[in-house]
């Protein structure tokens, strides 16, 4: 048998020549350029004609029989008899492979997203300054708590999440938010989109109603759907969500996803009157409530409204918080608390449905909050963020204004410019990211018959001297919208 091939040129470079033989012997077996049932020499003949060594050619055989696609027995080595071989016996009929595709499910949640690398451009929402981040605190505590790990910091995280993280984020929830909750009341999780899915899964069933803001979350949308929940979009107003009767009614929900203290995108807040309304619709639905209260830690105009999880004593409320915005979106932690009549069932649930790590980042934090690094940090970023928000007011209404409509500056990390009718948000947003700005167009968090037309401008990255030249960009990427030619 003729088997010059093998080792024919061109030979990759980095490659010993045992690995080449082995990769052409097993493609040919599995193309079926070496068919079922071919003998192949013995391991010194084929070593001699290709001129190498045999434990090159002994390496290749013994890792292809520990595959089975060879078969070794007294009358030597053979090619073994493989399903799904592309060469198919002779006289029979091809069958076309069904095509590989995802879930239904999954395909319906595939849309189009900015690049990752939009995240880190000018006017990209949700993105904090990274540049302020306390490295040195940081550092320190993570240093300390590789000092002092163990087997349960190396291996999958406790129940619940670090013992002394739960505590931490209890002791500041109750000081900061006056929420009165204890550490067996809180879960820890990789970040938001983790903890969304487990509210999806744990508190709802396949088929379930949940309700989404509309605009709205779009990543939260994605987590109800690939759990197989039905996401009946409520329109929002001034006051926050604002279901109707007919919503209810046609529309009971199982859960209600809202972020009340700074509606993502809008901006806009929840009155207490409309959260006590939806906590007493609820408890009559028969629903829970998800309260993702991000950005609350950045608020501007006074304190911030109360959690709709601390209004009510067992009121059907599932608090989420996250540190990807206070601190930085890798570190990958956030937590929900939970009342306690699910509290201790649901944490079971949780470790049964993940296998949750981070036990050394997740010490490290419980240490930066007890030592006081975490709030230092937040008292420093609001003045930060504040200063930068008011620089980017005045800069927009200096190009575009005194009628400009701004809205979102209650809290957070971004506004919302409004645009007049004929200028088309999704065209400002293509030509703002051809010069170089990462803004997102209001439509792209709005499903019909909700209509809305503005920009979403995030301000955490944007040094407050860049301010004014990235205005300037925005006005000509409005100015090359059609409805301005």
């Amino acid at each position: 048998m003729e088997l010059d091939w093998l080792l024919a040129p061109p030979l990759p470079e980095t490659m010993p020549r045992q690995r080449v033989l082995y990769h052409r012997l097993r493609d040919a077996i599995l193309s079926g350029r070496l068919a079922s049932g071919t003998r192949l020499p013995a391991s010194r003949s084929l070593a001699s004609s290709l001129k190498i060594a045999r434990n090159t050619v002994l390496f290749a055989y013994e890792q292809l029989l520990a595959e089975g696609c060879l078969l070794a027995d007294r009358q030597g080595t053979r090619v073994a008899s493989l399903p799904g071989r592309a060469a198919a016996p002779a006289g029979s009929r091809d069958t076309p492979a069904a095509p590989l595709h995802l879930s239904q499910r999954a395909a319906a949640a595939l849309q189009p997203e900015p690049a990752r690398e939009a995240a880190v451009l000018p006017f990209a929402p949700g993105t904090p300054d990274y540049g302020a981040f306390p490295f040195r605190s940081w550092r320190a505590c993570l240093e300390r708590a590789w000092l002092d790990a163990g087997w349960r910091q190396l291996g999958y995280a406790a129940r619940g999440g670090d013992p002394a993280l739960r505590e931490a984020v209890a002791g500041y929830l109750t000081t900061v938010r006056g929420l009165a909750v204890d550490a067996s009341q809180v879960v820890i999780t990789s970040g938001t989109q983790a903890a969304l899915d487990l509210c999806a899964r744990l508190l709802g069933d396949h088929g379930d109603t949940i309700w989404a803001e509309n605009p709205g979350y779009f990543a939260a949308r994605v987590a109800f759907d690939l759990a197989g929940l039905r996401v009946h979009d409520v329109p929002v107003d001034a006051e926050g969500l604002a279901p109707g009767e007919g919503d209810w009614r046609e529309h009971p929900p199982r859960l209600i996803m809202i972020t009340p203290s700074h509606q993502y995108p809008t901006g806009r807040v929840m009155s207490l009157p409309r959260r006590l309304a939806l906590i007493e619709r609820a408890r009559r639905a028969g629903a829970w409530i998800i309260e993702d209260d991000y950005d609350s830690e950045f608020r501007r105009a006074g304190p911030a409204p109360p959690a709709l999880f601390g209004l009510q004593a067992d009121a059907p409320v599932v608090y989420a918080g996250t540190f990807s915005k206070t601190l930085y979106p890798g570190l990958r932690l956030g937590y929900l608390v939970l009342p306690h009549a699910i509290a201790a069932d649901f944490a079971r649930a949780t470790s049964q449905a993940t296998r949750a790590g981070q036990g050394i980042e997740q010490r490290a934090l419980a240490d930066f909050i007890q030592r006081g690094h975490y709030t230092t940090h937040l008292r420093r970023m609001r003045a930060r963020y504040a200063a930068r928000q008011l620089a980017l007011r005045s800069a927009l209404r200096e190009a575009f204004g005194p009628s400009l409509e701004l809205s979102g500056g209650d809290a957070g990390l971004h506004l919302v410019m409004w645009l007049p009718q004929g200028i088309r948000d999704t065209d400002v947003a293509t030509h703002a990211a051809a010069l170089g700005l990462g803004l997102r167009a209001l439509a792209h968090y709005t499903r019909a018959p909700v209509t809305c037309n503005g920009l979403v401008l995030g301000y955490g990255n944007l040094e407050e001297g860049m301010i004014v030249e990235c205005v300037q960009r925005l006005v000509k990427a409005v100015q090359a919208s059609p409805a301005c030619r």
